[in-house]
C-alpha cells in the first residue's frame, strides 16, 4: 500500500515566527568551513546560543563527549542558559542544520499539535563529498523524538530539497529561486526534474499550495541561489528583499529583477505581497573570493530575530527595518563577519522544531 504524503494526512509546515519547541544546532567541527577561526566561531555560536536559549530549548548536535564538553566550557563561559541547552551525540560532517538537519511539518489533531519530519536526502548541494553522515540527521532526529519520518520522493527517486532554498509563510505559500532548483547543469538537485515535478513535489511533502519563483540568489553562495539569502517572510503577507544600492556590483541587476517578479506576484489567496527592501551590505572577500554577506540571513527565535552584520554602515539600517518588522521580539545583531567566510551565516545554520509538548528518548545516535 502506497503512503500518504503529509499534505495528504493534513500536515504543512509551519512558519518560522511561529512557536518553537526548540532549535537545533550543530556545534562547529569542521575545520575547512572557517580556516584558522575555528576557536573564534565557537564564540559565535555561543552568543547564538545565549540569545536563543532565552525562548526555546536549544538541541545541539555533538560528534564526541569531548567535543560536547568543549561546547558546555564556551557555552558557560558566554554565559548562556545551560539548562536550555540539551547536547545530542550524533556525527555530521560539515553540520548546517538548515540543509541537512530534521525538517518538520506539522498538522492539527485531535485538538492538539502534532508534528512529523521529511527526509529531503541531503547531497552536499550537489556540489561536495562529505555529506553522508549529515544526509542520517533527519532519521536520527525521527527517532530521537519518536515522530514519523516521510521519505521525500519523486517519479518513484529520493526528491532532494534544502530548507535554505525555500522560505513558507505558514499559509499556503512557497518562496523559491530558478537558479537553485531548475538550473539543469549547475548542482542539479534532482536530474530529469523541471518546474512543474518541483511544484508537485513540495505541495505533497510541504503541504503549500501556492509556490512563487525568484530568479537568482546573491554572489557568492556556494549552494547556488538559496532564497534565505535574498527574500525571506516576515509575517503571512510580506517580505523582505536584498537590494543593492550599487549598479555596478554583480548583485544589482538580479536582485532588482527579483523585486520585479514579486510586484507581479500573489499570495495564496490571491491577495498582493508587501515588499520591504533590506539593504546589502558592501562586498567582502577572502582573498579573491565574494562572500555570500546578506542581511537576509537572519533566524526568528521565540524571543529574538538574530540578525547577521558586518560591520557596515547597512548594519543600523537592516537591524531597524527588520526591528519595525518584528516588534513583538528583540532584533539583536551577532557579528558575522568571520562566520560568513564559512559560506553561510545564522540561517544557515539553525532549524526550527515547532511547539509540541514530546517526551525524548534516548540522545545517543547509532
Amino acid at each position: 500500500m502506497k503512503e500518504k504524503t503529509p499534505a495528504q494526512m493534513g500536515f504543512s509546515m509551519p512558519a518560522e515566527w511561529e512557536p518553537h519547541e526548540a532549535t537545533w544546532l550543530s556545534w562547529p567541527q569542521n575545520a575547512t568551513d572557517w580556516p584558522g577561526k575555528m576557536n573564534t566561531i565557537g564564540w559565535v555560536y555561543g552568543e547564538m546560543v545565549r540569545k536563543i536559549a532565552v525562548g526555546e530549548k536549544v538541541r545541539i548536535l555533538v560528534g564526541s563527549a569531548a567535543a560536547e564538553a568543549r561546547a558546555r566550557r564556551i557555552l558557560e563561559t558566554a554565559r548562556a542558559d545551560i539548562r536550555q541547552v540539551e547536547f545530542l551525540h550524533c556525527p555530521t560532517d560539515r553540520g548546517w542544520m538548515r540543509d541537512c538537519g530534521p525538517i518538520f511539518v506539522r498538522r492539527q489533531r485531535r485538538g492538539r499539535a502534532e508534528t512529523a519530519i521529511v527526509d529531503f536526502h541531503f547531497n552536499g548541494w550537489a556540489r561536495y563529498d562529505n555529506w553522508r553522515s549529515d544526509a542520517r540527521v533527519p532519521a536520527f532526529a525521527a527517532g530521537l523524538t519518536g515522530q514519523r519520518l516521510f521519505d521525500a520522493k519523486s517519479g518513484g527517486r529520493k526528491f532532494v530539497l534544502e530548507g535554505g532554498g525555500i522560505d513558507v509563510n505558514g499559509r499556503g505559500t512557497l518562496l523559491t529561486t530558478e537558479e537553485c532548483y531548475l538550473d539543469p547543469q549547475v548542482q542539479v538537485r534532482n536530474p530529469g526534474l523541471g518546474r512543474e515535478d518541483f511544484e508537485i513535489a513540495v505541495r505533497r511533502y510541504l503541504g503549500v499550495k501556492n509556490i512563487l519563483w525568484l530568479g537568482r540568489g546573491i554572489a557568492g553562495d556556494d549552494t547556488h541561489g538559496h532564497v534565505d539569502d535574498v527574500c525571506r517572510f516576515v509575517n503571512p503577507t510580506t517580505v523582505v528583499l536584498v537590494q543593492s544600492a550599487d549598479p555596478n556590483d554583480v548583485d544589482y541587476a538580479p536582485l532588482a529583477e527579483n523585486f520585479e517578479r514579486l510586484a507581479g506576484m500573489r499570495l495564496e489567496d490571491g491577495s498582493p505581497i508587501e515588499v520591504v527592501p533590506l539593504p546589502a551590505p558592501e562586498p567582502l572577500f577572502w582573498r579573491d573570493q565574494r562572500l555570500p554577506a546578506s542581511y537576509a540571513n537572519f533566524y526568528i527565535g521565540n524571543a529574538a530575530v538574530l540578525v547577521p552584520t558586518f560591520n557596515d554602515p547597512a548594519d543600523r539600517q537592516a537591524l531597524g527595518i527588520l526591528a519595525e518588522l518584528f516588534p513583538d521580539r528583540t532584533v539583536v545583531g551577532i557579528h558575522a563577519v568571520d562566520l560568513v567566510l564559512g559560506l553561510g551565516t545564522l540561517h544557515c545554520l539553525t532549524q526550527q522544531q515547532p511547539d509540541q509538548n514530546q517526551r525524548f528518548r534516548e540522545r545517543i545516535c547509532a
